[in-house]
């Protein structure tokens, strides 16, 4: 009798398996824009955090525009200015975790990659000076702001102005942030593309040339805005004490500018 009643129980067992649910694999088409968009984290209820993000457009909601992190397509590197169309695996989750989606994605193919070229603005025929940049429509405002003080010592060691110590200097990064007061009337159409600061224009005390160069999602690398050439004039020629400024213009996708914020250096 014993080995009837294994069975029995194995038989169900193996029925109870066979009902449980199981995820829904499917392979779909993808299309995601050259241009980033911004979507909020799941705890973030009162947006006060916007993060920047891939706009696409899937199979799965036609004519809706979801907003995707930069890793939430598992296997596939986005690259800002590129339009992609993919071949993904969807999987919508069984039993997906109650603070994530039930879907997540994993790129099977990329089916076109193509380069979108932006409005390039000539930096040294056509701006030549602080007046000849265009400002975005509603610009400038008060959205973004830096650090006002950095100091360096003759070592190249960087601080803030309180004395909190930065990366080195090929790693160092002037962060921008969001200050926008949230109970301006335009708040959510200041944190759409045209009003992300994508580029900077360096205004630099020992330069008459104005530089352009791309902030990526957080800021500019140190490096970028304050070149080797006047990083050593600051570290090495300058005495303690002294102190030079800089100004960033803040600019969109489009290179029209936003915002104008400054910092200065002083050498320790």
């Amino acid at each position: 009798m014993l080995p009837m009643a294994f069975l029995a129980v194995a038989g169900l067992t193996a029925c109870r398996d066979d009902d449980e649910p199981k995820d829904s694999v499917k392979e779909i088409r993808m299309q995601v824009s050259a241009e980033t968009g911004v979507m909020y984290a799941w705890p973030d209820d009162k947006m006060e955090n916007p993060i920047e993000c891939m706009l696409v457009m899937s199979e799965d909601f036609p004519g809706e525009t979801l907003h995707l992190g930069f890793n939430e397509i598992e296997g596939f590197t986005y690259e800002r200015g590129h339009e992609y169309y993919l071949s993904v695996k969807r999987t919508i989750l069984a039993n997906p975790p109650a603070d994530a989606s039930d879907r997540t994605y994993s790129l099977i193919r990329i089916l076109q990659d193509r380069l979108v070229t932006e409005p390039e603005v000539p930096v040294d025929k056509e701006i030549k000076s602080e007046e000849d940049i265009e400002y975005n429509d509603l610009c400038p405002f008060g959205k973004y702001a830096v650090s006002k003080e950095f100091v360096v010592d003759k070592d190249g060691n960087i601080y803030y102005g309180d004395g909190s110590s930065l990366p080195s200097y090929d790693h160092a990064r002037i962060w921008l942030e969001n200050v926008l007061d949230k109970a301006d009337p335009n708040w959510v159409k200041f944190n759409s593309v045209p009003y992300m600061a994508i580029y900077s224009f360096v205004l630099s005390p020992f330069s008459d040339n104005i530089r352009l160069v791309r902030n990526e999602s957080s800021g500019p690398m140190f490096k970028n805005v304050v070149p080797e050439d006047e990083f050593a004039r600051i570290t090495q020629s300058m005495n303690s004490g002294e102190e030079v400024r800089y100004a960033l213009i803040l600019a969109n996708v489009y290179k029209k500018g936003l915002q104008k914020v400054e910092f200065t250096i002083k050498k320790h």
